[in-house]
């Protein structure tokens, strides 16, 4: 309860007691009577047990408290009147409904712990411990320091103290709800709902604090209108790259009202966690063999446009941002620099720079964000999952001849990718079905995969993007012709796509993988490695690791680098082969003459060209942090302390992160 309401509460109160007094024509002693009944109610402190009567605690497992309480406050008055009752009162909004009802539930056996034969028993530590250990994440998010009143060395007790539990009704009734489900059901509980924005960054957070020894949240960026742009990832070690450990990303919801990809993601996240944690081998396997990212909305401005729609129109807006930009059209057109380059042998076709007049377009946040992620860590493989019709298409997507429409455009890579979108299809429940009802689109005899300018043709897609300027090899999933399906189909469509996921994730393990080092031992950074007959060479990341996704068969593999000779070797990979084939080299340093700089530099990338990104600082942020006279950078006040600064109350600086 708030001053303003406490204040009210009081007027009303003496406002009826006056009437009362006036009709009765009562004498002075009830009148006293009143003002020590009313004392009593919320200023003078008790040393015995007196009943619970907190609004916001009412819902506690005990009846009755003491005052004063733990944090010091003296009566029921003082407690209702601090910022610690009132941050309670707002902090499932705050969180997003996140961690509630428990830290409502925890704090309140702060201010008003259970009292036993007029003693106070206090809440037990390794509760408090456990919920700040899962909580902690969301007010980091919201930037908001952990309360001090949840302390859980000073206001918490051991449990051999005799402590109170305040969650262990919550965790009784949660237990008999899950006794109740029948044995059929999965192992992973899964709610198949639809999650709005704020509900999927609480789901991708909670379930990165509940596995963090596999997992972690980071954002890559905001979109048009300030929504975060929240990758979940999962490996071993999270938030780090693991020599010879290939790197995968999945992507959803990149046209805002194609919604099922976003779905899919946030349950795979969920799946994972839980899989791992249950010991599901196979899932362990994975997680500790792969480096997974999953961007589950890279357009959550349109999710929120076509969300609002979706009850009016079986096919709401929302496909582009909030700047009316197809994130799918809006990437780097090097498709076209590709085709003009492709019969010169001294310009390489695999790296390809981005020219500098796609800066002076409109290029989305959203864009811009991605093609930073993906250029900063050495992605393998990938898949974009769209919706709208049932198949999965390759690069090339911008047709060879500009005028075809619908021409086979195949990329150097047509045999392995033609086996990437084959690995999702056929573990599709009917995807690779040419029974299955298609959306429109004549796919006969194509088993559900097709090459993407042979479907139709346009330029600036992602996929070609991720092809021609890095080493990552990007499908496109079309997971069905209804582009928002109800919620029942949710449960359904993830039947049919979780195999189809977990084998993708799996198939990053094909090839071949090695070290390109110097004589010394150090990994070469950028070193080129090309397999002959294939005109598309991969580059090594920081410490000289790569992989090469390549089919079985024979192979011919180079390694070479600027300054360094050229060491070939013959690979055989034979059908059954379960993982990818290891293939070091050692390059020794050699002189360049100088008269070959110049055609060196068109072998290899240079600071001039691919390792350049956004020369005009079109994102850069502008502006100088405000510094106070004593040189100290002013902090500016998050978007929630007006919870507080208006409540006429004393500020709580102690919410505040580095204060």
């Amino acid at each position: 309860m708030c001053m303003c309401d406490l204040e009210e509460k009081y007027s009303v109160f003496v406002h009826k007691k006056k009437k009362q007094r006036n009709n009765l024509k009562c004498s002075c002693s009830i009148r006293t009577i009143f003002v020590i009944n009313f004392l009593y109610l919320y200023f003078v402190p008790a040393d015995t047990c007196t009943d619970l009567n907190l609004g916001y605690c009412n819902d506690l497992e005990y009846s009755t408290t003491i005052f004063p309480n733990i944090l010091g406050h003296r009566s029921r008055f003082e407690a209702e009147s601090g910022a610690e009752y009132l941050l309670l009162s707002v902090i499932h909004g705050l969180l997003n409904g996140e961690c509630s009802p428990e830290i409502r539930l925890v704090g309140c056996s702060v201010l008003a712990s259970p009292c036993r034969d007029n003693k106070m028993i206090k809440p037990c530590r390794s509760t408090c411990e456990a919920l700040r250990k899962d909580c902690m994440h969301a007010f980091e998010a919201i930037e908001m320091a952990w309360p001090y009143f949840l302390d859980c060395d000073r206001f918490f007790a051991a449990n051999e103290e005799g402590c109170f539990d305040p969650l262990s009704g919550m965790r009784a009734r949660q237990e008999v709800a899950l006794s109740s489900l029948s044995p059929e059901e999965p192992s992973t509980i899964i709610q198949f709902i639809y999650a709005s924005n704020a509900q999927m960054y609480s789901l991708l957070k909670r379930t990165a604090a509940k596995c963090s020894h596999i997992s972690h949240v980071y954002s890559i960026g905001r979109s048009t209108e300030g929504r975060d742009l929240l990758v979940i990832e999962f490996t071993d070690n999270p938030g780090h790259h693991e020599l010879l450990e290939p790197e995968i990303k999945l992507i959803g919801n990149m046209h805002g009202n194609e919604v099922l990809g976003r779905q899919l993601l946030i349950y795979l996240a969920q799946y994972l966690c839980s899989e791992y944690t249950l010991g599901n081998q196979r899932i362990q396997s994975i997680i500790n063999n792969t480096r997974i990212h999953i961007l589950a909305s890279m357009n959550p401005d349109g999710y929120e446009v076509a969300a609002s729609e979706v009850e009016e129109s079986n096919d709401p807006d929302g496909r582009a941002n909030a700047q009316n930009l197809d994130l799918n059209r809006n990437f780097p057109d090097l498709t076209s620099v590709f085709y003009r380059n492709r019969r010169s042998r001294h310009y390489r076709i695999d790296h390809i720079p981005i020219p500098d007049s796609y800066w002076f377009g409109k290029v989305a946040p959203e864009t811009y964000a991605v093609m930073k992620w993906t250029r900063s860590l050495p992605f393998v493989q990938s898949a974009s999952l769209h919706g709208g019709e049932l198949v999965v298409s390759y690069p090339f997507d911008f047709s060879r001849h500009p005028q075809e429409e619908k021409m086979f455009s195949p990329s150097p890579d047509e045999q392995i990718f033609k086996q990437l979108a084959r690995t999702y299809a056929d573990a599709h429940a009917t995807m690779s079905n040419n029974d299955t009802d298609r959306c429109g689109a004549s796919f006969y005899r194509n088993r559900g995969i097709i090459n993407g300018a042979l479907w139709y043709s346009f330029a600036g897609g992602m996929s070609d993007f991720n092809y021609l300027h890095t080493n990552c090899m990007e499908i496109t999933v079309e997971l069905g012709c209804d582009k928002f399906p109800s919620e029942a189909e949710l449960y359904p469509e993830w039947k049919r796509n979780k195999e189809a996921l977990l084998s993708f994730l799996e198939s990053v393990h094909r090839g071949v993988k090695g070290v390109v080092r110097d004589t010394n031992g150090n990994g070469i950074k950028g070193a080129t490695v090309s397999v002959r007959g294939i005109r598309k060479d991969v580059t090594t990341a920081e410490d000289g690791d790569y992989w090469r996704l390549v089919n079985p068969g024979t192979h011919i593999l180079t390694a070479t680098a600027k300054g360094y000779s050229k060491v070939s070797k013959r690979v055989y990979l034979p059908h059954n082969l379960n993982k990818a084939g290891q293939v070091n080299f050692v390059l020794e340093k050699v002189c360049i003459p100088d008269f070959l700089l110049y055609i060196d530099d068109h072998l290899f990338p240079t600071a001039d060209s691919w390792d350049r990104f956004d020369p005009y600082n079109q994102f850069e942020r502008h502006g100088e942090p405000v510094v106070t006279e004593e040189g100290i950078e002013r902090q500016e006040k998050p978007w929630w302390w007006n919870y507080f600064s208006q409540s006429g109350m004393s500020s709580p600086n102690w919410l505040l992160k580095n204060v």
